[in-house]
Parts: structure tokens; sequence; C-alpha cells
């Protein structure tokens, strides 16, 4: 059958960025934690920030659970500030934190005409891992972008993160849609191919080094070879 309907993984599908969680510059989260008073050295900051992040990766991992940037700020502030945080501190870190991560998303060359073009033949949704809710929206909105999509699932408003199951049959439902008039399109092996296909999902995987155990027809070199697959 041909698809009717195509979700998108959004982070190193859609857009490019770094998965690191400290390897660019964050002066002014850094800025943001000293102006309370807190005598903690940079790179004790982001070596704190970088333990806390996978400790919940760690925990959440079993379940598939997800959990939002304000929940790691409150796990993470009392280690540098040897106190109990409030929840206006962990907001102000994350907006600090986000608005310094964010400036290491870029936009592929050619992304938006894609995108339109294939709006123009299919119903397309966006189904990511994020710990923060707002963060696709906006960069659809700065991309131009956001009126090709029909829907966007996040994982962090779910509570659920790729591969459960939940999301896909979240996203499926919403749009009225089935498995399998429905293609899968990301970059992670697990969530993005494994997740989708247990679920009837049609899935293709941006793979250039051939380093996942798929089916040839369903590697991509970038997320542009979709023309040719559908």
């Amino acid at each position: 059958m041909q698809p009717t309907r195509i979700l998108f993984d959004f982070f190193g599908t859609l857009v490019d960025y770094s998965s690191s969680r400290t390897a660019q510059g964050y002066p002014k989260t850094y800025a943001t934690v000293r102006n309370w008073g807190v005598e903690v050295g940079y790179e004790r900051m982001l070596a704190e920030w970088s333990a806390t992040c996978l400790e919940l990766d760690r925990i959440c991992e079993a379940g598939h659970r997800e959990y939002s940037m304000l929940e790691a700020a409150a796990h993470f502030l009392p280690k540098i500030l040897g106190r109990r945080s409030t929840a206006a501190q962990g907001a102000e870190f994350v907006d600090a934190y986000l608005d310094e991560w964010n400036a290491g998303v870029t936009y592929p060359e050619g992304i938006g005409r894609f995108v339109r073009a294939l709006a123009e033949r299919y119903q397309l949704a966006v189904v990511t891992n994020t710990h923060w809710a707002s963060l696709v929206p906006h960069h659809l909105v700065a991309m131009g972008l956001s009126d090709a999509f029909a829907l966007v699932v996040t994982s962090v408003e779910l509570g659920r993160r790729k591969p459960h199951p939940q999301i896909y049959a979240t996203a499926l439902a919403a749009l009225g849609a089935r498995p399998d008039e429905t293609v899968f399109v990301g970059d992670t092996f697990e969530p993005d191919f494994l997740g989708p296909e247990a679920a009837g999902i049609r899935a293709y995987l941006i793979d250039p080094r051939a380093q996942a155990p798929i089916p040839a027809d369903r590697r991509l070199t970038s997320v542009f070879d979709l023309s040719q697959k559908l």
C-alpha cells in the first residue's frame, strides 16, 4: 500500500544538532548560576549536569519514561547549590541552558523546499524524543514550516519516549491513520527503526555509514533520499 502519512523524528533528521549536552559553550548558563552566589567552577558545573542527565537516562531507560528539563534541573541544582533549589531557579537555569543549546541547532540547506514538496502529497507529523515541549514548535516556526505538519508528538508531553509503543500509537490515533499507510523516518536505530517496525509502521533510517542491521532499501544517506524511496 502506498503511504499517505509520514512521521518524522526531528533532531538529527529534519535539523542538525550536537547530541552532547556540554560540548557547546554555556557562558550565559554559568553566569546565571554564579549570579545566585554559587562558587562553582565552569567545568564542574558541566560535569555535574552531564552526570545528572546520564543518571536520569539510566533510571528512565527500562520503562522508556521521559523526564523534563525542569525535572533534570531539580536533580542537578542542589548538587552545586548545596541546598534545595527553587522553582524560579529551575526555570531560569532551563531558559539559559536551552537558549545556548539551541544555538547549535542548524537547518539543512533545502529542507524547507523538501518538506513543502512532501506536504503536497502526504500528511506529515513529527514524533520526537525531547525534554522540552516547545523546542520543536519553536524550530518549525523559525523554519517557516509549522503549517506543513499536522501534528507534533513529543515524548515529554506523553511521558514516554521512543521506542515505547505508546508514542507511535498516539500519533496514529491523532492522525486517524493505520500503520500500513504510514512510514517513519529517523536517524536512531532503536527508537526510529525498531520501534516503528514493531508498531507495524514501515521505517526508513538515516544511516550513511551503513552501521545498522537494516535492509538496504530502508537505508538513507540523508533525509533527502526519502523521495526516492516512496
